[in-house]
């Protein structure tokens, strides 16, 4: 394979063993991979970008490898604007610790360093483990791989990206759409010294029980890679027939 360059981060920090396993896979399939990634775990960020104060970028010796204190999606602005200064050939972003399924994607720093590369017109793919509790990233980087080659080979639609879910010891792959909640929501009450109150949100990793054919959710349960198209254009055309058709517009 020619040497394609790949802007690879991910919203876990520049620690992560996602992201050091997936870069490795990489490097050592002779990608041109240039690394950029938060300084710490961003998980929860979406597609925020930081406008609030300036953001700093560290070099490390090692490969190419830069290190932000910002999102995810500040790394692709910096990657792109200020350390490329041109769009790669694909954006990988994660293998992120735990899934990103259903309503994850409007949460999830991984989905949302995707979502930055596809407005920026580069093919992105946002990965992710099924679990946190057991993830196995050397092989869900060889899997990623194999996506990867594919979406160089094949190319993705314009404005789309894939958000891949691998469980572990997968049984295939499905082409899927993204499911609905999952999680039990949880948030917990901790008290400080002085008696002040602290709320912490979460959720339980734990599907639920029902799962709608063909979705993210019902693949990963399943055991198979969930690979899910995701557009930038979140218009519902139906509503827009819907809202014509009944008068909408007709306001006194």
């Amino acid at each position: 394979m020619s040497k394609y360059k790949v802007l690879l981060t991910n919203d876990d920090g520049y620690q992560s063993e996602g992201i050091l396993q997936i870069r490795k896979a990489l490097i050592d399939a002779n990608f041109d991979v240039v690394t950029i990634s938060p300084d710490r775990n961003m998980s929860g960020t979406s597609h925020s970008l930081t406008f609030t104060r300036p953001l700093k970028i560290v070099k490390k010796e090692e490969n190419f490898y830069y290190i932000v204190d910002g999102t995810p999606a500040d790394c692709v602005h910096l990657g792109v604007n200020v350390i490329l200064k041109e769009k790669p050939d694909l954006l990988v972003s994660g293998i992120n610790t735990g899934p990103n399924i259903g309503n994850d994607i409007f949460y999830s720093g991984t989905v949302g360093a995707a979502r930055e590369g596809t407005l920026f017109g580069i093919p992105s793919v946002a990965f992710s483990v099924a679990s946190s509790k057991n993830p196995d990233f050397e092989n869900a980087s060889k899997i990623a791989l194999k996506i990867i080659k594919k979406v160089i080979e094949k190319g993705l639609p314009k404005g789309t990206l894939l958000n891949v879910n691998i469980p572990n010891n997968p049984k295939g792959y499905l082409l899927t759409k993204q499911g609905r909640g999952a999680y039990k929501e949880e948030i917990v009450k901790y008290l400080s010294p002085s008696k002040e109150e602290y709320w912490w949100i979460g959720g339980e990793e734990a599907l639920f029980e029902e799962c709608e054919s063909g979705t993210d959710y019902t693949a990963i349960k399943n055991g198979f890679v969930s690979i899910t198209p995701i557009k930038l254009d979140l218009t519902d055309y139906d509503s827009l027939t819907f809202l014509d058709e009944t008068g909408f517009l007709k306001i006194d």
